[in-house]
């Protein structure tokens, strides 16, 4: 392949001081993929739900985090990370969904740029239609309002990438052996992803049971690989907003559980690749909380893959092959796949 390709990165995003709290959770709760409720429904509780949280939960949140997200310094550094990886005729730039920078700036970056190709590759493993479609419908607005029509694909999710699985699996072992040499006991592992309401799987979105396989595959790559058999892990899910129902078993039920066996846990946040405030406060300081509350005899966090040399080669060798070439993601009865809601080799 010749010429230059613009890899977009595309990341949630998070705020940048106290005073973009706020701006950051209406901008969020006012997108139509989270909020599934008619514009004038969905702006009334977008702005009673982010003035409420700004002032509560996430402002004590990011409080701790010095009143703002890492998440745009991390996803930088994976996008320098990238870029040493792909050499000169690719260019990787960032763009998030809820706060800066957004599409509509680095849209024009990239037209800037006048690349021949366009690459989306956004940051979440696994795929929902209330992150990657959202953020791909965004880029999509931005740039057709800037009129800019250079040829665009997308390289979706990777549940099951090679790269993932690695780096996912040797950042557990490590963490593992420490916790199991500190209590002479076999911690038990949970893999804590970002919960969803049960309404939005059942109607096809596919994250749930790709969440679950990650979970399986990495599993099966530390007993296989690292000797870690007879491996006792389970999956849960985090950060429960609202009334509706929710995928479970939740976190802190999961934490219940080992608490009543009397097991360490070791939590491990396999949606996430970048450290943000669900990962650092929620997973790393509530959970580990509820943890010593409850009784568990040792709790430790995995970091999540990061720059992890295994991932970032991962997704380079996703970018450079063709979109062709990449397996189907998931069963066909999920409706709402990416290959069902794209044309990834062209938008």
């Amino acid at each position: 392949m010749t010429g230059k390709t613009a890899i977009i990165l595309l990341n949630l995003g998070g705020p940048d001081k106290v005073e973009s709290i706020r701006p950051f959770l209406l901008n969020f709760f006012m997108d139509k993929n989270i909020i599934r409720a008619p514009w004038p429904v969905r702006f009334f509780l977008a702005r009673l739900i982010a003035n409420r949280r700004s002032k509560n939960e996430a402002g004590s949140a990011y409080s701790r985090l010095g009143g703002k997200s890492p998440l745009l310094e991390n996803t930088m550094r994976q996008a320098g990370a990238l870029q040493g990886e792909l050499g000169s005729d690719y260019r990787v730039f960032v763009t998030m969904r809820y706060w800066h920078p957004r599409a509509d700036e680095t849209v024009k970056l990239v037209r800037d740029y006048d690349p021949d190709r366009i690459l989306l590759l956004p940051l979440y493993p696994q795929y929902s239609t209330t992150t990657t479609r959202s953020s791909i419908e965004d880029w999509q607005r931005a740039a057709k309002k800037e009129n800019l029509k250079i040829p665009t694909s997308v390289a979706c999710c990777y549940p099951f990438d090679d790269g993932f699985i690695r780096a996912s699996a040797e950042n557990i072992f490590a963490r593992y052996k420490d916790l199991e040499q500190t209590t002479h006991r076999k911690p038990r592992i949970l893999f804590s992803a970002h919960g969803l309401p049960a309404k939005i799987v059942k109607d096809g979105d596919p994250y749930q049971w790709q969440c679950e396989e990650s979970a399986r595959k990495i599993a099966e790559t530390l007993s296989r690989d690292y000797g870690l058999f007879d491996l006792d892990w389970a999956i849960c899910y985090q950060s429960r907003v609202g009334p509706l129902k929710w995928i479970g078993p939740s976190t802190e039920e999961a934490l219940h559980a080992a608490a009543k066996d009397r097991v360490p846990v070791l939590i491990y946040p396999h949606a996430f690749v970048s450290e943000h405030v669900e990962t650092l406060v929620e997973i790393g300081e509530e959970y580990r909380d509820l943890a010593k509350e409850l009784g568990i005899p040792a709790f430790a966090r995995v970091d999540t893959v990061g720059t992890h040399p295994d991932f970032i080669k991962g997704l380079a060798d996703r970018i450079k092959k063709s979109t062709a070439q990449q397996q189907r993601c998931c069963p066909s009865e999920f409706s709402k796949c990416c290959r069902n809601e794209f044309d990834i080799a062209k938008i």
